[in-house]
């Protein structure tokens, strides 16, 4: 009798650590562009890294990659890359170091990215969507599973269109076409635009021509080093959904062209999990109703 509840005992401790192992966030990531995009992750100090940092994504496709609680980072979208058999490569915007894993390195800018800090336990998560390394594709995050109402952040509008000539990153093919939108700081390099030396602090660093420009199409998104107060979010959610292009389906049925149709979905990518758009990952949420299953057995056994 002894040995056997000893035995319960392990099985149970063996059990719950798996499960709260498993308490990680899901981050979706989807492609709702018509063309294929490479999301690429960075960790921030201290966190450990993605368990993929870059890959290619295919229209219409989602891949879920989980993080640990207490994990901070990044995460965007490359576009225009070509890669070869080595994984070596460039892309026209949002390039890692010129490898389809990014291994450490972060995005060149322009790049739309999504910031974000886990929280440990009860701890809130605190994100945003950044435009201070400039735009080059329109993305939309949303918390999924919280048990308060959060906010959804981003930029849907399509800055490329409507971009200053002078921040312009323009296609060197035969399109011509703005491809990404600098950021007054890359672009020009000035302290002022840059919030750095007299500028190092919220009190001399104002919003600009350029940063309002951000702003105006993107009212959640940050458009400048000090635009926190209507640019980052708190929650406590389990997991997180990234769309990349997500009004793209509207824009193409109103300019008569058919939407985007979601292939069979290939292959999972090194390390990241591959899931179709019409699939649902499962949630940490579901983890935790199969944690108190666990503990309202082990009660009634014992």
């Amino acid at each position: 009798m002894h040995d056997g509840a000893s035995t319960l005992i392990l099985r149970f401790i063996i059990l719950s650590s798996l499960v709260y192992g498993s308490l990680s966030c899901m981050f979706t990531i989807t492609n709702n562009c018509p063309q294929t995009i490479w999301p690429g992750t960075l960790a921030g100090a201290g966190t450990p890294p993605l368990p993929t940092t870059g890959f290619a994504l295919e229209s219409g496709h989602s891949v879920g990659i989980r993080a640990p609680p207490g994990w901070s980072g990044r995460i965007w979208a490359r576009t225009g890359c070509q890669f070869d058999a080595t994984g070596a490569g460039t892309c026209q915007t949002g390039d890692c170091g010129g490898k389809i894993s990014c291994n450490g390195m972060g995005a060149a800018p322009p790049a739309t990215l999504f910031e974000i800090t886990l929280g440990k336990g009860q701890d809130q998560d605190f994100y945003d969507v950044s435009l201070v390394d400039g735009y080059n594709l329109p993305l939309v995050a949303t918390p999924i599973g919280a048990s308060t109402m959060c906010n959804a952040t981003g930029c849907t509008s399509d800055l490329n269109t409507g971009c200053p000539k002078e921040l312009q990153v323009v296609d060197g093919g035969n399109s011509g076409g703005v491809v990404a939108c600098k950021s007054a700081c890359e672009a020009f390099g000035l302290d002022e635009y840059c919030c750095n030396g007299q500028y190092g602090n919220p009190n001399s660093c104002k919003p600009t021509y350029y940063s309002n420009v951000f702003k105006s199409a993107c009212p959640r998104a940050y458009s400048y080093a000090y635009d926190d107060g209507s640019s980052t979010f708190t929650c406590k959610a389990y997991d997180y959904q990234l769309v990349f292009c997500p009004t793209i389906t509207r824009q193409r049925i109103s300019n008569g062209l058919p939407p985007p149709a979601p292939p069979a979905p290939p292959a999972p990518p090194a390390n990241g999990r591959r899931i179709g758009v019409g699939e649902m990952a499962s949630s940490s949420s579901d983890v935790l109703s199969l944690h108190t299953s666990l503990i309202l057995l082990f009660i009634l056994y014992i």
